[in-house]
C-alpha cells in the first residue's frame, strides 16, 4: 500500500498528542518543534498558517492566537511589562483603544495617545520607561497612511519599539517589518483568512526574541487558535493576493463614484491623489491601497438608517474585510467605547460610513450604493 501524501493539510483536530514512552516524552522537550504535546502548545494546523503569514511578512517567526485583540495584547506584552510605557497613535482601533485603556493599566503599563500628526517627532511624549510605540499602517477608521519608514526612524532615534497593526494593508500592499518595524500583528479574521468565517489574530517579529517571547505569552496566557480555525485561515490566505488586487480595484473605482455624488460630503481612500498620505501609500505599497475606504453623508440619524435599509445587496455587519461588500458605523460599532471628545477630535461622526469593499463586480456595488444614496 502506498504511502498517502494529501495535497492540502489535514486538519489535526485534537487537543493532545500521544507518546509511546517517557523517552519518546523527553524528545518533545529536548528538540523543540519538532514534537507536539498539547494543541495549547503547539498545533500542525496553527504552526502551518503562523509559518505561511510569516514567509509573507518576512519575519524571524510567527505565533497565530485566538482573535485580532489577543494578538495585540501578545505583541506588546512581548515588550512591555508593569511599570512600563507605552505609546500609542491616537487614531487607532476602537477595541485597541479599549484594551489598552481599561485592562493595560491593570497590568501596571501606562499609556499615552500621540496626535497622528506628531507621531514622527516623539521627544514630548517618550518617557524613561518608555517602551514601544503601537500605530496602524492604515487607520481605522478613516484610512490615515502611516510613514512606516519614518516611524521606525524615529522609533530606533529614542529606542523604543515599533509594533504595526498591518491588518488593513496585509503584506500584499505593505510589509512594514522590511520598513523597518519591529513586530507586525493582523486581525486573521478579516483579510487574511478573508472569507468572514473565522476569528484569529497573528503576531509576526522582526526578531526571533520577539517572536519567542509572544509564543510563550500565548501558550502560557492559553490564547491559541484551535486546529479548524487555522485551517480554514491557511485555506483563504491562499488567494490573499488575488484577492487583495480585487478588493483594490474596486475600492480605488468606488470611491471615485462617491467623489462624485451630491449626497456624499467627503471620501477617504489612499488610492485618491487628494488623499493626504497618497504619496506615502504610493511609495510604501505594491501598487495597491487596500479594499477600505470611508466616506461622510448627512450626520443624521434618520439619513444614515434610511440610507441602510436602503441598500439591497450591500447589509450591515460591524466587522470587514470579507469577500462580500460591508457597510459599518464607526461611530456605534468599533469606536462607541471612546468619549464623545475624542470621537469628535477624531471626525468620527454618524454620518462616517466605513464601507469594506468585496470582491463583487463594482457595477452591481456601484448601482446598489448610488439608488440608496439618491434616497435620503
Amino acid at each position: 500500500m502506498s504511502i498517502i501524501k494529501p495535497k492540502t493539510t489535514p486538519i489535526y483536530q485534537t487537543s493532545v498528542f500521544t507518546f509511546e514512552d517517557l523517552n519518546e516524552l523527553e524528545l518533545y522537550f529536548e528538540e523543540p518543534g519538532q514534537h507536539y504535546m498539547y494543541t495549547r502548545h503547539g498545533n500542525p494546523n496553527s504552526d502551518e498558517l503562523a509559518e505561511e503569514i510569516n514567509k509573507l511578512e518576512g519575519g524571524a517567526g510567527a505565533i497565530v492566537t485566538s482573535s485580532g485583540m489577543s494578538a495585540i495584547l501578545a505583541g506588546i506584552l512581548a515588550y512591555c511589562q508593569a511599570g512600563d510605557h507605552l505609546l500609542c497613535a491616537e487614531e487607532i482601533y476602537g477595541g485597541s483603544s479599549a484594551l489598552i485603556l481599561q485592562e493595560l493599566s491593570r497590568l501596571g503599563i501606562s499609556v499615552s495617545f500621540v496626535p497622528n500628526e506628531e507621531l514622527y517627532a516623539l521627544d514630548a511624549y517618550v518617557k524613561p520607561e518608555t517602551k514601544m510605540l503601537l500605530a496602524e499602517t492604515m487607520s481605522n477608521p478613516l484610512l490615515q497612511v502611516m510613514d512606516i519608514e519614518q516611524l521606525a526612524q524615529e522609533t530606533k532615534r529614542v529606542h523604543i519599539k515599533l509594533l504595526v497593526d498591518n491588518t488593513f494593508a496585509t503584506p500584499a500592499v505593505v510589509k512594514p517589518l522590511e520598513l523597518g518595524a519591529d513586530i507586525v500583528i493582523h486581525s486573521v479574521t478579516k483579510y487574511l483568512s478573508g472569507h468572514s468565517d473565522v476569528t484569529a489574530g497573528v503576531v509576526i517579529g522582526k526578531e526571533e526574541a520577539a517572536y519567542l517571547r509572544a509564543k510563550q505569552i500565548v501558550m502560557v496566557y492559553g490564547l491559541n487558535l484551535s486546529p479548524f480555525e487555522s485551517w480554514l485561515a491557511a485555506r483563504g490566505l491562499k488567494t490573499l493576493h488575488l484577492r487583495m488586487r480585487q478588493h483594490s480595484s474596486n475600492a480605488l473605482t468606488i470611491a471615485r463614484f462617491l467623489q462624485q455624488h451630491p449626497k456624499v460630503s467627503q471620501v477617504w481612500y489612499p488610492g485618491l491623489p487628494e488623499h493626504p498620505q497618497h504619496q506615502v501609500a504610493s511609495k510604501q505599497g505594491r501598487g495597491l491601497f487596500g479594499g477600505m475606504l470611508s466616506f461622510r453623508i448627512s450626520d443624521t440619524l434618520e439619513d444614515v438608517n434610511h440610507f441602510m435599509q436602503s441598500l439591497e445587496h450591500i447589509p450591515f455587519a460591524p466587522s470587514l474585510a470579507g469577500v462580500s461588500t460591508s457597510i459599518s458605523s464607526p461611530l456605534r460599532t468599533s469606536h462607541r467605547s471612546l468619549t464623545p471628545e475624542k470621537q469628535q477630535r477624531l471626525g468620527i461622526t454618524l454620518g462616517v460610513i466605513r464601507l469594506s469593499v468585496g470582491i463583487e463586480e463594482p457595477e452591481t456595488l456601484i448601482a446598489d450604493l448610488k439608488q440608496a444614496l439618491d434616497k435620503i
